[in-house]
């Protein structure tokens, strides 16, 4: 399962993590990722369902915050990254993306 939350503010930034890593720091040097709720926990998605809604926002010109190797997986089939973008944490696959 996939943890999305959408943010609107001046430009629509989506939030898309697997489920299991919410919550969770991960730390590696200077650079670290800090999964928080409230950043990526609106609603849990399947797989297909994620696909669509990153499509969709793809859409709106929006700008993505992708972390954990399902999110990855499914930013990856959504068009939305390839896999070049990808870099690590901790072994924790992440992308971020301004479209």
């Amino acid at each position: 399962m996939l943890a999305i939350k959408i943010h609107r503010s001046y430009r629509i930034v989506v939030g898309i993590c697997d489920s299991d890593l919410v919550g969770k720091k991960f730390e590696e040097g200077k650079r670290q990722l800090d999964l928080r709720a409230n950043f990526y926990k609106d609603e849990e998605v399947d797989f297909e369902k994620g696909v669509k809604i990153l499509q969709r926002q793809a859409l709106e010109d929006a700008i993505y915050n992708i972390v954990g190797k399902e999110a990855v997986r499914c930013a990856i089939e959504a068009g939305i990254i390839s896999e070049e973008y990808v870099d690590k944490i901790a072994g924790i696959p992440f992308a971020l993306t301004l479209l």
